[in-house]
């Protein structure tokens, strides 16, 4: 009897040493459709900011590889193909809508010289139009610096920016490249600058990468400058809200310098009849010794 209840008091100790295995309910073989599927928790993207980049038909290799830059940059903005040249301008805000975008970049080239770009709220305004110089896109930079596709980047502005004008473009700045956060094709961190300074009325682009905390910098690219020209009320027209005092038209400075090279040549001519005038005549000895010269009929 003893031998038996030693075997018992043995098995119960080892019942109360071996751990519990928690019980794993085994799913349904059919699920209620109904029943909402349970999805992970994600942070909510609030900011639905879309841009659509594209052109009109006629711009240049340089200009075109300068918008394809652009949308390499922001991953929120969306493509369309090349808007006829005769169409309104009107139409731009039904294209956008269409995309589903709330702003827009538009490139315009006229006359296979002058490169414009307009920057619209849509499809209420305001829109401003700027002229732009001196392109350099990433390809023809050849920059040491590099970043990552899709990665946030942070803006800075001139202190300038704070007059009203140049705040409102400022702000349209801010809503159009300004990528929003938690963005499906955006990276969760910051590795580059987009820097918009003023300088002589015009606003220099550059776009730099960090490279460390202490602030220092490599350039990137694409590089150019904004000329502003004007900002409307509406989106793509309306009321002007804004004239640029000092831009003088492209068309009107190449007539400029016609007119300067005419005014040249007329100088050159002047110059040439002056010195004619003021040349002295050849020398043609004593008139007095034609007297007594005689033909040689009259002998």
């Amino acid at each position: 009897m003893a031998k038996k209840r030693a075997r018992k008091v043995e098995e119960e100790e080892e019942e109360v040493n071996t751990p519990e295995v928690p019980t794993v309910p085994t799913p349904a073989l059919t699920r209620d459709s109904d029943v909402p599927v349970k999805k992970k928790l994600k942070k909510k993207w609030t900011n639905k900011q879309r841009v659509l980049v594209f052109g009109s038909r006629g711009i240049g290799y340089r200009e075109r590889h300068l918008m394809e830059n652009l949308r390499t940059l922001m991953p929120h903005s969306r493509k369309e193909v090349k808007k006829q040249k005769r169409d309104d301008m009107r139409i731009i805000n039904e294209i956008a809508e269409m995309k589903n975008c709330n702003k827009c970049i538009y490139f315009e080239m006229k006359k296979k010289k002058d490169f414009y770009m307009w920057i619209s709220h849509v499809p209420n305004g305001p829109s401003i139009k700027f002229l732009v110089l001196n392109i350099h896109t990433m390809g023809e930079l050849k920059m040491t610096g590099n970043c990552l596709r899709g990665a946030r980047p942070l803006l800075s502005f001139d202190p300038q920016f704070n007059e009203p004008h140049w705040a409102l473009m400022k702000e349209l700045f801010i809503q159009t490249f300004g990528i929003p956060n938690y963005h499906p094709k955006s990276q969760p961190f910051h590795d580059h600058v987009y820097s918009f300074t003023i300088v002589d009325d015009r606003i220099w682009f550059r776009n730099y990468e960090i490279l460390a905390a202490d602030g220092k910098l490599s350039e990137i690219g694409p590089r150019f400058v904004l000329y502003p020209i004007k900002v409307f009320e509406g989106s793509f027209g309306g009321e002007t809200l804004w004239d640029n005092p000092n831009y003088i038209s492209p068309n009107l400075m190449r007539s400029l310098e016609k007119k300067n090279m005419i005014g040249k040549y007329i100088q050159k001519r002047q110059l040439k009849d002056r010195k004619a005038e003021r040349e002295p005549a050849g020398m043609k000895g004593d008139p007095t010794n034609e007297i007594f010269q005689t033909n040689s009929d009259d002998e």
